[in-house]
C-alpha cells in the first residue's frame, strides 16, 4: 500500500488553519493467483467502473468461402447499397440481400470462391474490400455484380472464378 506525502490544505476561515490530508498514490495491488480470464472481475474495469461482462475476441468459426476454421482475425466483407431503399421490407418479407459481414480467410481466393457458388459477377476494375457495392445487372434471370465502387470508369464484370485464376 503506497501513501503520499503529507500535504497542507486550507481549511474554512472560521476554523482557521490548515489540516494534515493523506492522498494515496497508487491503490493496493490485490492479484490473484489464476491467471487473469473473461472472468476475472480485476480485469473486467475501465477508469475505475466495474463492467461485469464477458469479454472473448470476435472470431469467425468458418471461411464462408472455404468452410475452413479461421484462425486468428476474420477478413469480414460487407455488402453495402450507396443508396437506401425506398421504403423498408415488409416484416412478412425477407430482404433480397443479405448484407453481411460475411467472414474469410485473408487471401481474396476465398471472396471471388464465395462470390461464384452464389452466382454473383465481380467487376474486374476493382479490389476485394471489407465494402463491396451491389449491382443489379440487367439480365435474365437477374444476377449480382459486386464492385469495390472507387472506379469512375463503366464496370466490367467477369466470372469470380476468371478474377480468382488471375490472382494465383
Amino acid at each position: 500500500m503506497g501513501f503520499g506525502i503529507a500535504v497542507s490544505a486550507p481549511l474554512t476561515r472560521r476554523l482557521g488553519g490548515s489540516q494534515v490530508v493523506l492522498i494515496f498514490i497508487h491503490e493496493p495491488a490485490i492479484r490473484s493467483f489464476l491467471p487473469a480470464t473473461c472472468y476475472d472481475p480485476a480485469a473486467m474495469e475501465l477508469y475505475g467502473v466495474r463492467i461485469p461482462t464477458i469479454v472473448t475476441d470476435n472470431i469467425a468459426g468458418r471461411c464462408s468461402g472455404c468452410g475452413e476454421p479461421i484462425t486468428g482475425r476474420p477478413w469480414r466483407v460487407s455488402i453495402l447499397d450507396t443508396l437506401a431503399p425506398e421504403a423498408p421490407v415488409s416484416w412478412t418479407d425477407s430482404t433480397s440481400l443479405n448484407p453481411g459481414p460475411f467472414e474469410f480467410h485473408s487471401d481474396a481466393g476465398h471472396v471471388l470462391a464465395w462470390m461464384a457458388r452464389r452466382g454473383m459477377l465481380y467487376c474486374r476494375r476493382s479490389e476485394v474490400r471489407q465494402i463491396m457495392r451491389p449491382v443489379w445487372l440487367p439480365t435474365e434471370p437477374r444476377r449480382l455484380g459486386l464492385c469495390d465502387g472507387i472506379h469512375h470508369d463503366d464496370h466490367e464484370f467477369i466470372d469470380p472464378a476468371a478474377a480468382a485464376t488471375d490472382l494465383s
